[in-house]
């Protein structure tokens, strides 16, 4: 019985749990069904307002557009009525211009038609005016027994007598005010240029000493003398060995020779071993050092200066200008004056600086091998530059870097002439024996007496001037000028010196008389 109870229980709990979850149950179903309905409606109500915010965006956006239409609508009509106005007037225009121009072509064909009957009346009486003249022609001729070509060339050779006078005279006056002005600006830019330059000077020789013991001495004499007489087979110099004690003379005029003898004399001293056979080898290779001496001391000069890109054989011709001398000056030296002053006389006047600089480099280069070239070293200068691919102005200026051998053509070329002459005729710069100063001051008195009408010829200033007084009654002061010239000309054509020489013709009248 208790299990019965027991078990009806347990099935009234079972059935009594089930009502309630299947409740509980339908309670949930119910309160998600609200939900859901819940969400749906407010789902609705979003996506009605977003579909009128939509369409308020879409009438607003639409709106804008419409006004914007019509505006450009407007603006568009605006214009196009401008132009139409603009048009109007321009066909109003065009009408006005067409109305002027016919009126100026009908004013021009009267005039055209008066021109014409002008010019037949002008001819008419142009006609009339020449058989006037042709009859009073015929008359003067009658009258003067002259014709009217004779009495043209008279007027004329009248004419051409009046314009030389004039011209002569204007031309003395011009040169004279010329020569006040250039000279002082010239003596300032020349006394600059050398200020600015300064160039060691040393007078070459034509002897070199060695140092060496009486006991080397006998060793470079050799056996019968046969070393010296190799020695200066081998190097064209003079080997002097006297008893003058621990040294031995290298003579020669030649500083190029006389350097190779010198250095190899110093090598074969050194080495010991003096024999022909090692004197000619010992020479061979100073000879070959020497070309690469001459190399690095064209290079060192052309670096000085700041002048680059020339060929390597004008480079190793310039380092030979090193032991080279005119008149006692090292032509080295007096390429690199010659080139600074140029550089700075260009500077100066506002020409070409490199160009300067260059020429006066290449200016006398033929001075290293005018030994071995015939012609003179303008000349072979020339034909040097010409042959490395120098332009023509280049090489006109080497050639008239001397006056009288070629005219210069450009303001470089004079800038050359005037630094070769600065560097050659400065003080100290070159040197000349008492003979030959004499002869050539001889020769140059000489020259000037030769010319007619000269009085007395005298040279001054070591020979850079001369004076030449004339007789006033053969030569009047035209001539005194033409003569000037003819002696400078005559100067320059037949004799040799250093620098320039300057010509002066004095003619001086005097008036005599005697009271009794």
């Amino acid at each position: 019985m208790t299990i019965i109870t027991g078990l009806i229980a347990l099935i009234i709990g079972i059935a009594a749990g089930y009502i309630m979850r299947m409740a509980l149950a339908k309670m949930k179903m119910d309160s998600a069904e609200q939900h859901a309905k819940k969400i749906i409606n407010d789902a609705q109500l979003l996506v009605e307002n977003k579909k009128k915010e939509s369409m308020l965006e879409v009438k607003e956006v639409m709106e804008r557009e419409r006004r914007e239409f019509e505006k450009e609508t407007r603006e568009r009509k605006q214009e196009l009525l401008g132009m139409e106005r603009r048009l109007t007037q321009k066909e109003e225009n065009l009408d006005r211009k067409m109305d002027v121009l016919e009126r100026k072509e009908k004013s021009i064909a009267d005039r055209e038609k008066n021109i014409s009957t002008k010019e037949r009346k002008l001819d008419e009486e142009l006609l009339a005016v020449q058989k006037t003249r042709e009859e009073q022609r015929l008359l003067l001729e009658k009258i003067a027994g002259i014709t009217a070509e004779e009495a043209k060339k008279i007027l004329l050779q009248q004419y051409q007598d009046d314009a030389k006078k004039e011209a002569a005279l204007t031309a003395r006056a011009i040169e004279q005010e010329a020569r006040e002005n250039a000279v002082k600006t010239a003596k300032e830019i020349i006394a600059m240029s050398i200020q600015r330059i300064a160039a060691d000077h040393t007078t070459e020789v034509t002897t070199s000493t060695i140092p060496v013991s009486d006991e080397m001495k006998g060793r470079v004499i050799g056996r019968e003398g046969r070393n010296i007489r190799a020695f200066e087979q081998a190097t064209g110099v003079e080997l002097i060995v006297d008893d003058t004690p621990e040294s031995i003379t290298i003579s020669g005029f030649d500083p190029a020779r006389r350097q190779i003898a010198k250095l190899a004399l110093e090598k074969l001293i050194n080495d010991g071993r003096i024999h022909p056979t090692r004197i000619e080898e010992v020479v061979e290779n100073v000879k070959k050092e020497m070309e690469v001496y001459y190399k690095e001391t064209g290079e060192k000069a052309a670096l000085e200066v700041g002048v680059v890109g020339l060929p390597s054989e004008i480079i190793k011709l310039l380092g030979k200008l090193k032991l080279r001398t005119s008149y006692g000056q090292n032509q080295l030296q007096h390429t690199l004056e010659v080139a600074w002053l140029s550089g700075t006389i260009a500077g100066e006047l506002g020409a070409d600086i490199n160009f300067a600089k260059r020429a006066g480099l290449l200016h006398d280069i033929g001075k290293a091998i005018d030994q071995d070239v015939e012609g003179t070293h303008h000349q072979i200068s020339a034909d040097l530059a010409k042959k490395y691919g120098e332009s023509d102005k280049m090489i006109n200026a080497i050639l008239s870097h001397h006056e009288g051998i070629a005219q210069p053509k450009s303001v470089e070329a004079f800038i050359i002439a005037a630094a070769d002459a600065i560097s050659a005729s400065r003080p100290g710069a070159r040197r000349e024996s008492a003979d030959l100063y004499v002869k050539r001051i001889e020769k140059l008195e000489k020259l000037a007496n030769e010319f007619k009408g000269v009085a007395n010829a005298f040279a001054i200033q070591a020979g850079r001037e001369i004076r030449v007084m004339v007789q006033h009654e053969e030569v009047d002061d035209q001539q005194a000028f033409v003569l000037a010239k003819d002696i400078a000309k005559k100067i320059q054509l037949e004799l040799e010196y250093p620098g320039q020489i300057k010509v002066v013709v004095i003619r001086e009248v005097r008036a005599q008389e005697i009271a009794k």
